[in-house]
């Protein structure tokens, strides 16, 4: 499962988005129910918004039942996600994420792509609390082996997946599509420890 993920560099043409928070933090361990950075469309032009990384449909009464990630076998029938997969559709951007490896103990592992930004299929919801609306979302997972990891887009991909008026079989080839070759390393176990958010969470075994 994703269940950690990083996000600790980004190139000035990112910085530049509309809606780059100017105290943007580097991070380099991102778990569920964290603030995260959502790349969406608005009123036609591509904007950056803090959002919890947790689903949260105004309808949901539970914030402990807040689902981080969202299945790509279900995502478009599921009643928790199915309204936001045809209208509320964003990428998270990511330097690449963390996976937990074995059997009796689990190893830690990285890992990231060619490029240095991966932007992974999410979908997002805003929800209102004592008079005020916040943003929520949720990364879509394909299973990989044993493992659910999250859905990476390129460029094409993200394009269509941010167009509201992309067809939904399009979307449903997004959801079915081949993920890109991975660069993989093994980690000391310092990443193990969830309130640890330093480059430390990357130290080689």
């Amino acid at each position: 499962m994703c269940g950690r993920y990083a996000f600790f560099r980004w190139s000035p043409a990112f910085a530049g988005l509309p809606g780059f928070p100017q105290d943007q933090q580097p991070h380099w361990s991102i778990s569920p129910n964290s603030q995260v950075l959502l790349l969406r469309r608005e009123a036609g032009e591509q904007t950056l918004s803090r959002v919890r990384w947790g689903l949260t449909p105004p309808w949901l009464v539970d914030l402990s039942k807040t689902p981080a990630q969202a299945r790509a076998e279900t995502v478009a029938d599921q009643p928790m996600f199915r309204e936001a997969f045809r209208l509320r559709r964003g990428l998270l951007p990511a330097n690449g994420f963390y996976e937990w490896r074995g059997t009796t103990r689990k190893r830690p592992y990285w890992l990231a792509g060619d490029s240095p930004t991966l932007y992974f299929a999410a979908l997002w919801e805003a929800y209102p609390v004592d008079g005020a609306v916040y943003l929520s979302a949720a990364v879509v997972t394909q299973a990989a082996a044993n493992q659910r990891r999250p859905l990476i887009l390129n460029e094409a991909q993200q394009q269509l997946w941010l167009d509201p008026d992309t067809p939904f079989d399009e979307l449903l080839m997004i959801l079915t599509s081949a993920q890109p070759v991975l660069r993989e390393r093994v980690l000391a176990n310092f990443v193990n420890d969830p309130a640890l958010d330093a480059p430390e969470c990357l130290t080689p075994a």
